[in-house]
């Protein structure tokens, strides 16, 4: 992390001054790790990405434009340039058969990896929210509520002023596919209004999100806190630095004004921006390779136990990375689910309810919260687990460390399935026997802040959304004053 902070300091510039050149900069928000360490339990390993993909990508981050990835990029290569001892303790009963791919998901990792990326993450983080980057903005992903016709025309507007040849950059401007044929936004109009925006006018969909994440230098949504989570979701790994404009309802992350959207960017493009990391949790479903029929096996067996070496128990079937929340429920069952939980390589307690929710800090303000969940300051590196109305007295409410894998899983002898869904998306079903692994992410959400903004705007923020602890207040009492009751009784006399 040395190196890191020493290409940070030479890196910060002040209000009046900016040295940083073109190939200072990167794009992803990724932290990298040795490939070559031990993993976790075989089952959980999921297929590392195709190496030809993972070249390209590689090569791609050479030529892109985001500061904060650079130093990433150089904390890796110092680590690279020193020799990798391996400990024995951090060698768990995980053998895979694919140990000389990369290590993609975090949930792979060794605890002293787990700990070592939560902690140069935050380390990063601190310093990132008391500097300013200035990056070399060309390409601008733009993002709103599709449907509502409002923010349509405020989409279009602010699309118009950005590729406007006033502006001291020609950038390139990507809006969501639907827009391109959308009577609101006119996409014909702005073009005929001047030929050149047809070159730097483009279109974006999900699969250009996933596939070519770096292609974008930064990110603007114009909606509430669920649009942010939209972006959010469509970046599952690399995520460019996202500033959102608050036009929705509530606005935890949603830190700007529409009104003064020009005023906004142009200090952000011309003086640079302030970054908070915000952690996000990656999850995989795995499914059971036993016979779901099959009463006699035990999942707290199965997950705690030391696999043999040719026979997987259970399978992955997709990842996801959050901002959020995971939610395991009932779904359309009437009775309540049952699920067993897990940290690490232990067995916590088995939950009678109708669900669990386990929330990254900034979540605790959602479903955790309805849930009865603590809130949570979102600097704080925890994973919040509620359990959803449990049939208990003494269930509570945890707060565990963001260096542990958490596994939420449906017992083999459960009466029902239960239902995962990520950040109330991509709901999937969970037989008995299947489970869902939870870890801190390697890839972090870069949420732009205001300029002088500090950790206490949080609690302004439930204050203003929520009226946290808004009550009347106690009145002081009337002290007892015996002269003047004596004067009062004289006269009263008289």
């Amino acid at each position: 992390m040395e190196r890191v902070q020493e290409s940070l300091a030479g890196q910060v510039e002040n209000d009046e001054e900016s040295s940083t050149s073109e190939s200072e900069y990167q794009h992803a928000l990724e932290v990298v790790f040795d490939e070559d360490n031990a993993k976790r339990r075989k089952s959980s390993l999921v297929s590392s990405e195709n190496p030809q993909l993972a070249q390209q990508t590689a090569k791609k981050r050479e030529s892109t434009s985001c500061f904060v990835h650079q130093l990433l990029e150089n904390q890796r290569r110092s680590r690279r340039s020193q020799p990798t001892i391996t400990h024995n303790e951090d060698r768990l009963c995980d053998k895979t058969p694919d140990m000389h791919n990369q290590a993609v998901h975090s949930r792979l990792l060794t605890k002293r990896q787990l700990s070592e990326m939560a902690v140069n993450v935050r380390e990063l983080s601190k310093k990132l929210g008391s500097i300013r980057l200035k990056l070399k903005v060309k390409t601008i992903f733009l993002l709103t509520k599709a449907h509502d016709s409002d923010l349509i025309g405020l989409t279009r507007d602010i699309t118009e002023w950005l590729l406007s040849k006033e502006r001291d950059t020609l950038y390139t401007i990507y809006v969501e596919n639907t827009l391109e044929n959308n009577r609101v936004f006119d996409a014909q109009g702005l073009i005929s209004k001047d030929p050149s925006h047809e070159g730097r006018l483009k279109y974006w969909n999900n699969e250009l999100c996933k596939k070519q994440p770096h292609l974008f230098d930064f990110a603007i949504t114009l909606g509430g806190d669920g649009t942010l989570l939209y972006a959010s979701w469509l970046f599952q790994r690399i995520v460019p630095p996202v500033l959102s404009f608050a036009l929705g309802s509530l606005g935890f992350l949603t830190k700007f004004d529409y009104a003064d959207y020009q005023n906004t960017l142009t200090t952000a493009f011309k003086h640079g921006i302030t970054v908070s990391l915000r952690l996000r949790f990656e999850a995989t479903i795995m499914r059971t390779q036993t016979a779901r029929d099959d009463r006699r096996h035990d999942l707290v067996e199965e997950l705690i136990g030391v696999e043999a070496e040719n026979n997987l128990t259970h399978k992955p079937d997709g990842s996801y990375t959050i901002l959020n929340d995971i939610v395991v429920d009932r779904g359309p069952s009437p009775t309540m689910s049952s699920t067993e939980l897990f940290m690490d390589e232990k067995f916590m307690t088995s939950v009678q309810a109708d669900g669990v929710c386990v929330a990254t800090p900034t979540g605790s303000t959602a479903y955790n919260l309805a849930a009865g969940g603590s809130l949570c300051h979102p600097e704080n590196p925890v994973i919040l687990v509620t359990a959803i109305c449990a049939h208990t007295l003494s269930f509570r409410p945890v707060i565990l460390p963001d260096t542990v894998v958490l596994r939420v899983g449906v017992p083999y002898d459960a009466r029902i399935s239960s239902w995962a869904s990520f950040d109330g998306r991509e709901r999937v079903e969970l037989h008995p026997g299947d489970y869902v692994t939870i870890s801190a992410s390697r890839y972090p959400f870069a949420n732009v802040m205001p300029q002088g903004s500090s950790s206490e705007d949080w609690i302004g923020s439930i204050s203003r959304t929520l009226n946290w602890n808004s009550r009347q207040k106690q009145k002081s009492f009337k002290e007892w004053d015996e002269q003047s009751m004596e004067g009062k009784s004289g006269r009263s006399k008289q």
